[in-house]
C-alpha cells in the first residue's frame, strides 16, 4: 500500500547543438544560458569570462549579456573583488524546491519498510523555508492507532520529533526563526523554553535522533531523524510515532533503530557524506503500560 503523499544534483553539461529542423520551440539563447550556468557548475561553481568563453564555444560578448540577465535574476553572481562569475542563490532556491518534489519519491520505500517492522505510524516532513511541513505518511498496521496530524504544515516543530530533527541540524538563528511565533505548551513535558530546546537539540545531534516523550499529545512517543543532502545540509525528517501502551523499551529500540537506518539510507541517496548506519548512543526511555 502507497504511503499518502502531499503533491507538493551533478549533471554534465551538454555541448551546444545545431536546432534540428522543426524543433520550434527550442530559443537559442535561453538554451546558451543554461548551459553557461551547466559550465560554471562544472568549473567547480566559478569561472572567469573567458574561461566560460572557451568551454562553451560562446564569444565573449554573448556570455557578458547572458551573465548579466542571469546576475539580474539571481542564477548568477559576481564574486567580489575577482574577476570570475559564480552560480547564483537562486539556484538553491530551485534545487531546494525540486528536493521537496523527489523526497516524498524517494522516501515512500523506506516510509514502507519502517511502517512494516514497527507496525506504527511513519511520517515524512521536509523543509520549506522557517517551515517544516509534512510530506507524507503510512497509517499504523494496528487497530489501536493515535491521531498524528494531517499532512501539510507543522505547526509545534519544537514539541515534535520530527520538528526537532530538522531544528538540531540549523543554524539558531534559523532555529529561532521557526519558533518566533512562540512555543505553545501542548503536555506537561512540552518543552516552551529557548535554552531547554537549545539543550534538547544538542542531544539530538549527539545522538542522531529526536524523541518526543508526549510532548504534542498526551499518550504518544515519537522518534525521529534528519534527512540531509550532499552538502550536509538537513532538507526534511522522517519519524515512526506509538501509543504509550505499546512502548515497551524493546519497542523503542525498534523503532529507534528503524527510523535512524531509514534517514541515513535516504540521506545516502541524496549524496550525504558521512553517514552512520547506527546511531544508538542513547538509550530512550521506556513508558510503562
Amino acid at each position: 500500500m502507497d504511503a499518502t503523499i502531499l503533491p507538493g544534483p551533478g549533471i554534465k553539461a551538454q555541448p551546444l547543438r545545431a536546432r534540428a529542423d522543426g524543433e520550434r520551440h527550442s530559443i537559442q539563447s535561453v538554451d546558451r544560458a543554461l548551459f553557461l550556468l551547466e559550465t560554471i557548475a562544472e568549473a567547480g561553481g566559478e569561472a572567469t569570462l573567458t574561461d566560460l568563453a572557451t568551454r562553451t564555444g560562446l564569444n565573449i560578448s554573448t556570455c557578458h549579456h547572458l551573465l548579466a540577465t542571469l546576475i539580474q535574476r539571481g542564477f548568477a553572481a559576481k564574486v567580489p573583488g575577482r574577476r570570475l562569475y559564480a552560480l547564483g542563490a537562486r539556484i538553491l532556491y530551485l534545487g531546494h524546491a525540486c528536493l521537496q518534489v523527489d523526497l516524498p519519491r524517494r522516501a515512500q520505500p523506506y516510509l514502507e519498510a519502517v511502517n512494516t517492522a514497527t507496525g506504527e505510524t511513519v511520517h515524512l516532513a521536509g523543509l520549506q523555508g522557517d517551515t517544516v511541513v509534512t510530506l507524507a505518511r503510512r497509517e499504523t498496521r494496528h487497530a489501536i492507532r493515535v491521531e498524528s496530524g494531517q499532512v501539510g504544515k507543522l505547526e509545534a516543530p519544537h514539541a515534535t520529533s520530527l520538528g526537532k530533527a530538522i531544528m538540531a541540524w540549523l543554524p539558531e538563528a534559523e532555529m529561532q526563526r521557526m519558533v518566533a511565533h512562540g512555543m505553545k505548551r501542548y503536555t506537561p513535558t512540552t518543552i516552551t523554553e529557548i535554552p531547554a530546546l537549545i539543550d534538547s537539540l544538542r542531544h539530538v545531534r549527539r545522538n542522531g535522533y529526536a524523541f518526543d516523550h508526549e510532548e504534542f499529545l498526551p499518550g504518544v512517543i515519537c522518534v525521529g531523524a534528519a534527512i540531509r543532502d550532499q552538502a550536509g545540509t538537513v532538507i526534511g525528517a522522517i519519524s515512526v510515532s506509538t501509543p504509550t501502551m505499546r512502548a515497551t523499551e524493546a519497542h523503542l529500540d525498534l523503532m529507534r533503530d528503524e527510523i535512524v537506518a531509514a534517514a541515513n539510507a535516504l540521506s545516502a541517496q541524496f549524496g550525504a557524506p558521512g553517514v552512520q548506519t547506527h546511531a544508538v548512543l542513547e538509550q530512550p526511555r521506556a513508558v510503562a503500560n
